[in-house]
């Protein structure tokens, strides 16, 4: 995605290494990326501010799942973040 995760995956990489695991690094998705970014928006507005960065990584154990039980692209992975993103936009006070 940019420079930043790509570095960010590295380590990762290397933290598990540390711990005798070989993992590939991981990587993020553009289309992924923006509907990690409008959940954690989502969740700021319609919670607590600091609930939006565990929302992400409850999706990103959420996604990991899904892959387990059924492999799915970047493009599957976007629809799937975004379903739960626009169920919790219905459910949020003043929405339409």
């Amino acid at each position: 995605m940019n420079e930043f995760f790509a570095s960010l995956g590295k380590r990762w990489k290397k933290a598990a290494e540390r711990r005798g695991v070989k993992i590939e690094e991981p990587t993020l998705d553009p289309k992924v990326a923006e509907e990690l970014l409008e959940l954690a928006a989502v969740v700021a507005h319609t919670s607590e501010r600091r609930f939006a960065p565990l929302a992400s990584y409850t999706a990103g154990i959420a996604v990991e799942r899904l892959r387990e039980a059924k492999p799915e692209d970047a493009e599957a992975v976007a629809a799937f973040i975004r379903e739960v993103r626009e169920e919790l936009e219905r459910e949020a006070p003043g929405s339409p």
